[in-house]
């Protein structure tokens, strides 16, 4: 199929599903569970592995580093646990990986930064986000925003509310240069609907809709930009991480 040019690149979208590139490679040593937790908590995913005796089943190489797949025996069914690399076009290569090689229903995590007053470690599932990054529009076509999976936000919602957590539903702002959050650009965000900010989940929601697999996402306050004149990291959220990630393997369950 022809593609017409454009002015801005990225607006020349292709709707042929198929790269050039295969994410065939790196095969695990069996085919991965449908369901899986894709989260963007570093370390906490190796620990989560180890102490519920889930074992490696597979590898991602990236050029920077390697990235285990773990299979973790949930009372229910089998549940792949994943790190997710920072930035939308490392978690959407891995992201890519993982639905080539099986996984149907994904459920990511991460922190994400507030643009409006709200404390450190409060839950947010986002239902819109604003395409502010490039991954994205190789995915779908060009447009301001993108909606995420009903069915995964249902399921990310029953479990908040079995346990009692206060969250909110958001717009979030996804944006590929963390250190370009200007004073003008938070504020036309705010004036948008945003209520925090992060890196990937656009692109991920764009990747999961082309592919046809349902993902969504937790997502848990941590540094605070609603104040421009005094911005502040707090903890980076980091006493939500592990609850978080009991909170997706239970969602993810729930699809």
């Amino acid at each position: 199929m022809d593609i017409t040019p454009h002015d801005i690149p990225l607006f020349e979208y292709d709707p042929d599903p198929q790269g050039l590139i295969r994410p065939d490679h790196d095969r695990p040593d069996e085919p991965l569970p449908k369901k899986a937790v894709f989260a963007f908590l570093g370390d906490e995913i190796d620990r989560f592995a180890q102490e519920r005796g889930a074992r490696v089943i597979g590898r991602f190489e990236s050029a920077t580093k390697t990235y285990p797949a773990y299979l973790l025996q949930t009372e229910k069914e089998p549940v792949c646990l994943m790190q997710a690399p920072v930035g939308a076009p490392a978690a959407v290569q891995l992201l890519e990986w993982l639905i080539f090689h099986g996984a149907r229903e994904i459920v990511s995590t991460g922190s994400c930064g507030a643009l409006v007053p709200l404390g450190e470690g409060q839950f947010l599932v986002p239902y819109r986000a604003l395409r502010d990054e490039g991954t994205s529009y190789h995915y779908l076509e060009p447009s301001r925003f993108i909606t995420l999976s009903l069915r995964a936000r249902e399921a990310i919602e029953t479990v908040l509310r079995r346990r009692g957590l206060p969250f909110s539903e958001a717009v979030t702002w996804t944006t590929d240069a963390f250190f370009r959050e200007t004073r003008a650009k938070t504020a036309l965000r705010r004036e948008e609907g945003c209520v925090c900010v992060e890196m990937e989940c656009a692109a991920l929601a764009a990747c999961a809709r082309l592919r046809g697999v349902t993902w969504g996402e937790l997502l848990f306050t941590a540094d605070t930009l609603a104040n421009a004149d005094r911005y502040d990291p707090r903890g980076w959220g980091k006493e939500a991480a592990g609850p978080a990630l009991e909170l997706c393997l239970e969602a993810v369950q729930e699809l």
